[in-house]
Order: C-alpha cells, then structure tokens, then sequence
C-alpha cells in the first residue's frame, strides 16, 4: 500500500462539477492499495499517516501530527501511485489491487480514520475527479508499506 501526504492548508475534490469531499488545515492522502496488499499494510499506513509528526508547534519545529493540530484528512483513492514504468513509455498497473479490494480497504482506512478521531472526508472511489489543494510548506511524504 502507498499513500502520498501533501500537508495542506485546505483541499478539495470535484467530481461531475460537485465538491464531494473537503478541507481546511490538514493532510491530503492519496492512497494507492496494491496486489496482495494485507490488514497489516493497511494498519501500517495508516498509524504512519495518523502519527507523522510533519505539523509546527509553537517554535515552527515539525513535531505534531494531524491529530495534535486538530486537523482534518481528505483521502482520495490512486492506484496510479502503484504504476510501473520500468518498460516503455506506457505504465503498467499490474501489481494494483483488484478494484474491488481496493475499495473495500480504501473505505477501512477512511473508516479507522474516522474512528480514531480524525475528522475524514473522501473522494470518489474509482471516478474521474479534479483535486485543489494548498500545500503547505511545501511538505509532501511517502509511505509505502512494502518498505518498512
């Protein structure tokens, strides 16, 4: 599993002209779920999303997570994140999660996120959306759960 952080001052996704999901101070997660992925990629990924502490404290040092500042996420599913362009000019998706598991461990994440108190809003799993965002910093971070 693969997610990439943009801390963000706020973020949103469109979908057919609509705002489905959005934010203000936060993380945009992109999430991406890969072939074989496990509830221990999953727990992973999102205990490392949760707990970075990539927010300032009151001396502008980047010791508070998301959860410290109060913060919200807004999560997005991408299994473009797990693309592979070894070869060609065309990336290959193979080693992407079946769509159907994929959702279901996109929707587990959003809801353990919920359920340990970050405020979550969503896109929409498998459309065509358009994301705004301001990040802040800029601070962008990648976890991969196959490289703990």
């Amino acid at each position: 599993m693969r997610a990439v952080l943009q801390r963000v001052t706020s973020a949103a996704v469109v979908v057919d002209q609509q705002t489905v999901g959005q934010i203000k101070n936060g993380l945009l997660v992109l999430l991406g779920v890969a072939d074989g992925d496990t509830e221990t990629d999953l727990k992973y990924v999102l205990e490392k999303t949760i707990g970075l502490r990539i927010f300032a404290d009151e001396q502008g040092k980047m010791n508070l997570s998301v959860k410290d500042i109060g913060g919200s996420m807004l999560v997005v599913s991408q299994f473009t994140l797990l693309a592979d362009v070894k070869k060609g000019r065309r990336p290959s998706f193979n080693t992407a999660a079946d769509p159907a598991i994929a959702d279901d461990f996109y929707q587990r994440f959003v809801s353990m996120a919920k359920q340990q108190g970050v405020p979550t809003e969503t896109g929409v799993f498998a459309a065509d959306m358009q994301v705004s965002l301001c990040n802040d910093g800029p601070v962008t971070i990648l976890i991969d759960s196959r490289n703990k």
